[in-house]
């Protein structure tokens, strides 16, 4: 210390020549990698039906029966899937599914993009009530309701044609409640500002809440587009031709009824994989879309 009583600055200390400096150990993320680890694992169990499944149709009878069982792809798969094609005459079904799939998912967007907007902005007696009616329906699936379906499609004359496959399925609660909620996050100064322009009702929603709602459309097509792809109980009741089935449901005619035929699991594991194509196609082309409206809903 000077006598000045300043504060004498820090000698800086040189590394001496020929001394290596210790690298710093960094630690291991055991955390991330027991997260990781799991991951994985849960990721395999659940692909590994699906692998065996297609293991499967590139089999043959005799090495789908073989024990134990054989895990690796065999070189009969184009037979397999030519006879699942032929056979179950998948072209028919995949067609009448994508329909019923794709019908049923734009008329409950419809449905409930203009009920939730009818409750959000609309003030009428009896609003509260209606949207809770509305809601009640979450708790009357399809199956305690279906005898009365059944019952009003046949009156209409509308068994075993495409508008008794898809017009029950349009109601929606679960996509009016999104909706709702999404509305209801819009600022009131937009609507503000529409109504001093001298917008209109229907040309509100057009111009200016559905460009904002598509991320909520397109999460919500994915979920209903599968949900109608994977309808069983309802086509089965009030389809009574072949030409009327769904893929489903086409499956479950390749097993054989009687205990003289052996079932060919490969070709009914062929038609299954290409059953499973068309969900999986629209998941990975509209995966974007779909988180997308999935972090916007959570907000």
């Amino acid at each position: 210390m000077s006598g000045d009583g300043a504060m004498a600055a820090p000698a800086r200390v040189e590394a001496l020549p020929g001394v290596a400096k210790s690298p710093r150990r960094t630690p291991l993320p055991w955390g991330s990698l027991g997260a990781h680890t799991l991951l994985l694992v849960c990721v395999a169990v659940i692909a590994f039906p699906l692998y065996y499944a297609f293991v499967i149709s590139t089999q043959t009878v005799e090495e789908v029966v073989a024990r134990p069982p054989i895990l690796r792809p065999s070189g009969n798969m184009v037979a397999n899937y030519v006879e699942a094609w032929t056979r179950a005459h998948m072209a028919r079904l995949l067609w009448n599914s994508a329909v019923v799939a794709v019908v049923s998912t734009l008329g409950k967007i419809a449905i409930s993009l203009l009920s939730a907007f009818a409750i959000v902005y609309f003030n009428f007696r009896g609003k509260a009530l209606a949207f809770w009616m509305i809601f009640v329906t979450l708790m009357l699936p399809v199956e305690v309701r279906i005898m009365s379906t059944y019952e009003v499609i046949g009156g209409l004359g509308w068994l075993d044609s495409y508008a008794g496959l898809t017009v029950p399925l349009m109601a929606s609660a679960t996509a009016t409640f999104l909706f709702r909620q999404f509305y209801l996050t819009v600022p009131n100064e937009l609507v503000e500002a529409a109504q001093l322009d001298g917008v209109g009702p229907m040309r509100f929603l057009w111009s200016f809440l559905l460009p904002l709602s598509w991320a909520n459309i397109a999460a919500l097509f994915v979920v209903l587009f599968i949900f109608g792809w994977n309808q069983y109980l309802w086509p089965l009741m009030i389809t009574n031709t072949e030409a009327m089935r769904v893929v489903v449901i086409g499956l479950e005619e390749l097993i054989p009824r009687t205990g003289t035929h052996i079932p060919e699991w490969n070709v009914m594991m062929a038609a299954a994989m290409m059953a499973l194509l068309p969900p999986v196609a629209v998941i990975l082309f509209m995966q974007r879309w779909f988180v997308k409206g999935l972090i916007e809903s959570e907000k």
